[in-house]
């Protein structure tokens, strides 16, 4: 009995070690601005199995193209953290960039596109050239919580705080700068491999680059501070959510026109200004787009076909970043201002759950 309970344990512990390794594992990856880390919930419970620390004020967080790690923002950290998937674990971090804000990846994942908003600038990370050319191993120290008596609710007051750099400029091994409006926030790779879209929040305007000839391909002018982008399956069109008139630009990426602009109604109960939309995400077929209405608590789905808003839904406070599942039977909704991250039945368009996590989550991942 106890050599068949030996071999039983060392089976279970096989098990254990290949799941550890095995991708599509269903968990869940929550940054939290104020705890300084990156927590992992298991995708069937939604309870909390680990909690990696990284630098400061964690923000975006996205898979590399093999979905084998996953790059952190870190804003006040100066930092981009990487993160192992299999073992769950901070493995290395690109460090000396000034408030990174979002990012995006090239298609063969070897070229990293940031937002660097102190700078006006896009910044643009050959990886290959920056691991092979940097000076050692960047110390992978981390950021201790903030304090518990630090308001939930000065996030925003935090983040334009948060804006006065000093612009100098990163001097980081494979780095290159294209200049940009004030404040560039979302970015976006193209599918063609050689077009990044950025957009300025303070001139209102969405940047086409051109990367190969590192020059501004023309300038869109959107709605009032625009934030974050989505592209419809064919490509044919880009969507751009504007947090401060309550709507969202549709862009024919052929032209560079605006097709239409879509504007989102407050909700029963709420004010207009309260509907600040930045969050986006398109479904596979590109059918639907669902769009995160900031401080109006709900997300909004809509037919991008005719532009109709079809459903309000709501959710935590302060909506703000959002993925579905593999299947998209589920949508998670990061809410940085309840602490929490909702979860919509897509079928229905019923919040069923709402998993507390964190303070200030800002983006949420699923490994499916």
């Amino acid at each position: 009995m106890r050599i068949r309970s030996l071999l039983m344990a060392g089976v279970a512990a096989l098990s254990l070690s290949t799941a550890t390794l095995a991708k599509d594992t269903g968990l869940l990856f929550v940054s939290s601005e104020k705890d300084n880390a990156v927590y992992v919930l298991d995708g069937s419970t939604y309870a909390v199995v680990k909690t990696i620390p990284t630098a400061a004020r964690p923000r975006h967080l996205q898979f590399d193209p093999a979905r084998e790690r996953i790059f952190v923002a870190c804003g006040r950290g100066n930092a981009i953290d990487i993160i192992d998937v299999a073992s769950l674990a901070l493995v290395d971090r690109i460090d000396g960039i000034d408030d990174p804000e979002l990012f995006d990846f090239s298609k063969d994942g070897r070229t990293l596109f940031i937002s660097l908003e102190d700078d006006s600038a896009l910044g643009i990370l050959d990886l290959d050239q920056h691991f092979a050319g940097r000076t050692g191993v960047p110390d992978l120290a981390t950021a201790a919580p903030e304090p518990e008596e630090a308001d939930a609710d000065d996030a925003d007051e935090r983040e334009e705080e948060d804006e006065d750099g000093d612009g100098d400029g990163p001097d980081i091994a494979g780095l290159t700068t294209i200049e940009t409006g004030k404040e560039p926030e979302g970015v976006l790779a193209g599918p063609d491999g050689n077009t990044v879209y950025v957009a300025s929040e303070v001139a209102n305007i969405v940047h086409v680059i051109d990367v190969a000839d590192r020059q501004i391909r023309a300038n869109v002018v959107a709605g009032n501070r625009p934030r974050r982008f989505a592209l419809t399956p064919d490509g044919g069109q880009l969507w751009v959510t504007n947090e401060l008139n309550a709507s969202a630009t549709v862009i024919d990426t052929a032209t560079n026109k605006v097709l239409r602009t879509i504007t989102f109604p407050a909700p029963t109960g709420l004010r207009s200004e309260d509907v600040t939309p930045v969050g986006i995400i398109l479904s596979k077929d590109g059918k639907t787009a669902v769009v995160a209405l900031g401080r109006a608590n709900h997300i909004a789905f809509v037919d991008t076909g005719t532009g109709e808003i079809e459903d309000y839904v709501l959710v935590g406070k302060r909506a703000w970043n959002m993925t579905f599942n593999r299947s998209e039977s589920l949508l998670f909704v990061a809410n940085g201002l309840s602490d929490d991250i909702t979860i919509v039945d897509t079928a229905n368009r019923k919040a069923v759950r709402s998993v507390p996590i964190g303070r200030v989550p800002h983006t949420v991942l699923i490994d499916d």
